[in-house]
């Protein structure tokens, strides 16, 4: 990491804007790593979940893992979850269970 540092620290010397716009560009990489890291996650409860094999834990996981796909597209930007609903194949028993928590009890 020390690399990278010193080489911002260097191109920062030369042109300000430039060392910005290499961290931006970093960000933006891991952004979308993480992004992709959260979607394939999603994918592989979902296909737990049709497998058919502990049914129950597969739900669990893959309410998990779509919450948190959805919070990470919206950090970054993407409001609408339609699309990839679709296109992952995300069943309304998932999107159902979303945003439930367990009532307190007094």
């Amino acid at each position: 990491m020390a690399g990278l540092r010193d080489s911002l620290d260097l191109i920062r010397m030369v042109r300000p804007e430039a060392g910005t716009n290499a961290l931006e560009h970093e960000i933006m990489g891991e952004r979308a790593n993480s992004l992709g890291a959260a979607e394939q996650r999603v994918i592989k409860a979902i296909a737990g979940l049709n497998a058919g094999d502990n049914r129950d834990h597969f739900l669990a996981e893959a309410r998990e893992a779509v919450w948190a796909y959805f919070v990470q597209r919206e950090l970054i930007g993407f409001r609408r979850h339609t699309d990839v609903i679709r296109d992952l194949g995300i069943p309304p028993e998932v999107l159902n269970g979303l945003g439930v928590m367990p009532a307190k009890r007094t």
